[in-house]
Order: structure tokens, then sequence, then C-alpha cells
């Protein structure tokens, strides 16, 4: 007979007047009265009633594997962390914290503000969470909140699982990356079932329940019951509108004008829109003749930051909230106050296409999963809403089951570097819920091969395991190491930062005065060196706020630049690498910069064939032009363009576009640039331009050293 879960302090919990004589089991002080207030929401939730059945399947699981599954809204992301922490306080915490996993940055930090809040504990004491450019935890956290892509990375740095007691990968039904590759390497470790492995808890929505199922074993399952309250029926649209973001808009003007109570949620495709449907609705709700407060209209993407946290907060006078969002919040980020929703039924992707090294703007109909999840939504007592602007037969016709798993679209490079670090020898012997196409994976290991991360047997080579250690892509690690050689490391941080994290210009300026401010950024050596320029001004500024909103700049993505640039700045120390004095603008630096840059980025170099702007990419057959942003193209007068030009990244979509282009001279690709890359390049007039070149180069060297020989046996011969 398993052995009974422990009794946790909540089980029996005295009344608030009693509150001065319990204590918090986790740091020994007296319970708040805010502490009371907040359990008893958390017992009305529907996961409350399956909490004995949770502690008593995670205390007997015969492999220490446990599934969770219920619909978005029922408490899963909040309770299931606290009661794994209760788990793992009744035994004294002997085998670890805990850590939960969640898809993006900005839920990890929203749920552990909430979960600290529940659990009457101190953000970043007992409760913390570690996101990009900030961790908020320390040694002795007892629960944290970590974004996957940080986890994973610790897994694979480390040769076992590490210090967790247990592990709670939540919301597994978004398909990320780092969610379905932890997946992977912990059902190979838990297959062995070895003493002091973790607890593993795997958080999902029903509609992917059944595939975890088949992957762990059939493991113990706890289902959550329904929420009680009504599920709104959707109303669909005759037609697919051609301007969602106007239908968006005007529905939303149309519930405010009814005075329906409640908060609404739109759905958007991208993040574009959402900027767009927020500065329209901002405009027109301000013209509505209401009897309260003006809604307060707030953004949801990734780009938020910790803005985010304005979603959460009570408005004043009760204004009601409208909140604009897409796929970031079609299970993460519950939002109770939500009575009504608005759905677009698309989402913008992008398909990263190994055959091409390109991305693509993919937009397409979201899944029946997403698409129930966001119904969902308004679900409550009555029911509240929700608008469908697509037909009913739009959904059934051309809307997949479930979310597509992001590990069949994305770049596979730092994914398989980090499953080298875990020696695994190939990709393939790794378990996927779906398994990659394999020219995909094969294309990350040619890439890997061609940065020399790998040695003669496949396997990491020295300068591979450095490259892991960093949390950047594989191609930008190598430039920062190639910085090293070349005496630009100080101006390679800052690059290196700004391409990671900040978007640099990405709308075109609103007015004559922006466009001459933001000429004033731009560098003649292109878009790399302009910013380095930026991020230099917006340091000189002061990291003002005002300052980056009169050039168009993103003032929260700089400043997470600056964090970034601080961790790889530490790294690099860590790890005892050399660093260099600063030396931006001399011409000495500007061939530095750009050789490291090509010994990263050879892979993305482009020819222009024609002199006209139509670059042809050195490793197939695609034509680009440079992006509209870039400043070859915002040059008074126009000039003409670079001949051999350096991209940071290519998408596909209407106009293919080169992003993030800096000139660069073909002899420096054919002295930085392996051999047997160029030699490998497809058949084209590029490459018989860079052959010519290294044989010119080849022949130059030959006679530069037989020169030096004969001077030095007519040396001899006078001695």
């Amino acid at each position: 007979m398993a052995s009974q879960p422990p009794r946790l302090a909540e089980e029996s919990s005295p009344s608030p007047g009693e509150s001065e004589l319990a204590v918090n089991p986790f740091d020994g002080l007296p319970f708040s009265s805010r502490y009371y207030e907040l359990l008893e929401q958390r017992r009305a939730l529907p996961i409350w009633a399956a909490r004995f059945t949770f502690l008593e399947h995670l205390e007997s699981s015969p492999t220490g594997v446990v599934l969770v599954s219920g619909e978005p809204g029922s408490g899963k992301s909040t309770q299931i962390p606290q009661w794994c922490a209760e788990f793992a306080l009744a035994r004294g915490f002997q085998n670890g914290q805990v850590t939960v996993t969640q898809p993006y940055p900005l839920a990890a930090l929203s749920l552990a503000v909430q979960v600290a809040d529940e659990m009457d504990l101190t953000l970043g004491h007992e409760v913390g969470y570690s996101i990009p450019q900030e961790n908020c935890a320390e040694s002795d956290t007892l629960l944290r909140f970590c974004w996957d892509r940080l986890l994973l990375q610790e897994v694979a740095s480390s040769r076992g699982i590490g210090g967790w007691g247990v592990l709670v990968l939540d919301e597994a039904q978004e398909r990320s990356v780092a969610s379905d590759s932890l997946q992977g390497l912990l059902r190979d470790i838990k297959l062995r079932n070895l003493p002091g492995d973790p607890k593993v808890v795997v958080v999902t929505d029903p509609a992917l329940e059944p595939k975890l199922q088949a992957f762990w074993g059939n493991p113990p399952t706890v289902y959550i019951p329904k929420e009680p309250g009504g599920s709104p029926t959707p109303v669909y649209r005759d037609t697919i509108p051609t301007d969602p973001v106007e239908a968006a808009c005007q529905a939303v003007l149309e519930l405010c004008q009814k005075e329906v109570p409640g908060d609404v949620l739109v759905y958007l495709s991208s993040e574009e829109e959402i900027s767009l449907c927020c500065e329209s609705l901002s405009r027109k709700v301000g013209t509505l003749a209401l009897p309260g407060p003006q809604p307060r209209v707030l953004p949801l993407h990734p780009g938020c930051g910790q803005a985010i946290q304005a979603v959460y907060e009570d408005t004043d006078m009760g204004a009601r909230k409208v909140v604009v969002t897409h796929w970031l919040a079609d299970f993460s980020f519950s939002l109770p106050s939500i009575r009504h929703v608005i759905d677009s039924g698309l989402e913008l992707r992008s398909v990263y296409n190994p055959r091409i090294r390109a991305e693509s703007q993919v937009l397409r109909p979201i899944s029946k999963c997403q698409a129930e999840a966001r119904r969902l939504r308004a679900r409550g007592f009555p029911p509240g809403s929700c608008l469908c602007l697509y037909p009913q037969s739009f959904l059934e016709l051309e809307a997949p089951p479930l979310p597509q798993p992001r590990v069949c679209e994305e770049n596979l490079s730092p994914l398989v570097l980090l499953l080298k670090r875990r020696q695994i020898a190939e990709p393939g012997e790794c378990h996927f819920l779906d398994r990659p196409a394999p020219e995909a994976l094969m294309q990350a290991l040619e890439d890997l091969d061609y940065l020399a991360a790998l040695d003669d047997d496949g396997d990491l080579s020295d300068l591979g395991v450095i490259l892991s250690e960093f949390p950047l892509s594989p191609e930008l690690a190598k430039a920062l190491l190639a910085s090293c050689e070349f005496d630009c490391v100080d101006e390679m941080l800052t690059l290196a930062a700004m391409l990671t994290v900040a978007p640099g210009f990405t709308r075109p300026p609103l007015c004559a005065e922006e466009a001459a401010l933001r000429r004033g950024l731009e560098h003649p050596d292109g878009d790399h060196s302009s910013l380095i320029q930026v991020y230099e001004a917006f340091i000189q500024s002061g990291a003002n706020e005002a300052w980056c909103q009169a050039r168009g700049l993103n003032w929260a993505a700089l400043c997470q630049a600056c964090k970034l640039r601080g961790e790889l700045q530490e790294l690099m120390q860590q790890i005892e690498l050399p660093l260099t004095q600063p030396a931006f603008g001399s011409e000495q630096n500007r061939r530095n910069l750009q050789k490291a840059l090509v010994s990263g980025y050879f892979l993305k170099v482009a020819r222009d064939t024609d002199g006209t702007g139509n670059y042809l990419l050195l490793t197939h057959k695609h034509v680009a032009q440079l992006s509209s942003n870039c400043c070859y193209q915002n040059r008074r007068p126009p000039a003409r363009p670079p001949q051999w030009v350096l991209y940071h990244s290519f998408s596909i979509s209407k106009d293919n576009c080169l992003s993030i282009v800096s000139e660069i001279q073909p002899q420096m690709l054919v002295e930085l640039a392996p051999p047997y890359f160029l030699s490998n390049l497809p058949p084209s007039e590029s490459r018989d331009l860079l052959n010519q070149l290294r044989k010119e180069m080849a022949d130059s060297s030959a006679e530069s050293e037989s020169s030096s020989t004969q001077e030095f046996r007519d040396a001899c011969v006078l001695q």
C-alpha cells in the first residue's frame, strides 16, 4: 500500500480570527489576513477537488511521473506548484527545490508574483523566478518559476538532473522546443528510475493528454473537474473580415455601448496588429458617451516586459479593461475578470525552413484546441460572450486539432548544441513527442560543423563546449568568441546583446523630426555598427525613456540589452576569456569588427548580382532585398547598394527581406570561412568569384613566401 501524503498546514487552517496563532511553515511567520482571503478563493477553484488525489499520485507513482489534465482557468498553474512545494517541505526538501517551467518568460514572472502572494511569502526569497536578464531567486529559494529554455540550458550543462526535488512542466500543450526536449531528456532518465531522481509533473490541456499518456508509459493522471458555470456559445461571422483589426475594434466598441459588464479579451494574429488595435481603440473609446469611466486598453505580448502587471491590476473606479493579445494568452495568463472574448482565429508564426536557412512569416488558422481555450476564457455564471470573426466552417475545415510543435518549425542548431553537451551522440537518439524532420537535424549538424563546434567524431569540440555556455545563437556566440582574437570584445558584447534583445528600428518613422533623429543614429558601416551606436547613445542619454520615444526605439528592450550585455561580460570573465578596451569608431576596430562578424556569420552572406539591390544568397538560389529599415535604404541622397553583405536574418515574406545588414569584402570571407564551406556552396557566379579569389590569394601568399625564402638564401650567401 502506498504511503499517505503528508498532512499539510492548509488542511487544518484556523479561521482568520485565529490567524495570530497559525504560522507559515515556509518562513515561520504568522499568516496574514490576506492569506485567508486568498485561500477561500483558491478553495473555490475546480482543481481543489483533486488536491488529495494529486498528492497521493505524487507520493506513490512507480516512476515518479504524474500527469495533470485540465482546462484553462481551472487553477493548474497556481495550485500545482504550491502543492508540490508542500510535498517537498514535508520531506525537508531533501532532494532540492521545486522548479516550475513556463513556455514564456512573462508567464513565469506573473505566476511567481501571484503564487508568492497566495503563499504569503516574499518574492525573491522563498518564491522566485528566473527569466532572461532577470534572476529573482536565491540559492535557498524553495519554489522557482523558470522559463523552460533556461531550465533546458541548466539540464544540458549538468551531468545529472541537479538539485530539483520536483520538476513541474506546465502548459505542455504549447509545444515549445524546450518543453518537448525536456520531456525527452527526463523520460530517458526516469526510465532508469534511479534513487534521488526528481518527481516530474506534466501539466497539460485535455487535448494533448492522450499523446502524453503514451509518451510517458501511462503514468497516473489527475483529471480536473470542469469549472461550474456556463460556457458561452460562440457566435460566428459569415465571412472572414478583410481587416481583422478594424473588425475587432468595431466589436469592442459595440460591447462598450451595450454596457454589458466584464472585461474584454481580443485575440489578433501578431504584435503589429495588437499595436494597431490598441492605438485605434485608445482613440475611439474617448469619443463614446459612456456613463462610467473610459475603458482601459492594454496590450499583452512578449514585448510588453513587466508592463504586463497592468493587466492584473484593479482599475480605478471599476473601469473596463480591454486586453489585446495573440497566441501568448491561449493557455497562459489566466484573467478571471474576462467576460467577453473576440477571436480573429488567426496567428502569425515564424517557421524555419532548413533547406534554405530562412524563416517565413506564416499567417495560419489557430488549432481547434486553441479556439476552445479562447472560448473558455469567457466562462462563468452567467456565461459571457465569445465572438469569432470567422465562419464555423473555417474552424472545422482548416484548423488542425492541436498547436503545431515548435520543434518541427524552428532552427534546431541551438538545441542540437545542447543535446551534444548532454553527450547524446546523435540527436536522433533523443525522444521527442513529435520527431523533427531528418533534414532539419542534418542542417543543424552541418551548421555546427561549419562553425567548428564539432570534432572529427561528431562530438562537441572544445570550442563547441564554450559556445554552448552562451545564451546566444551558435553563430552569434562564435562571433563573440572570435572578437577575442580580433580585439573588439567590447563592441561585440554590445552587438550580441542588441541582436538578441533589442529590435532596433522596427517601424517607419512617424514624422520628419523622428526620421531626422533616426538618421543621426545610423552608421556608415551598416546596421551592425548602427546598433552599437544606438546603444552607446542610449547609455549617454541616461537610459532616458523619452529619448527612446522620440526616435521610435523600444525603451524596455534597450534596458534588457543592458542587462544581457552585463551577463555576457560576466560569463566571459568566468570562462577567463580576454576583454578589450572600447575602440569603436577607429579604422582598425572597424575592420576587426567585420572579421569577428564574418567568423560567425559566413553562412549568411549575399551578393548583389546586378547592382540594383537584388541579392543572391550564397547558400541557395533565393533572391532577396534589403529591409526598408536598413540604413543603406535610408541614405540621402540614395547610394548604390553594397555588392557583398552579411545579414543577421532572412525572412521569406512578400518582399523577401534581409534584416540587419552590413557591407563586407569578399577577401575577408575567403580568409575566414572554412575552405570546405566555400567548396560546398551550390554552383553560382558568386561561388566562382570566391574560388577565383581564393586561388589568387593562395598564389599571392605562395609568391610572398617564395620571395621571403629567396631573400633568406641570398642573405646566407652574402654571409
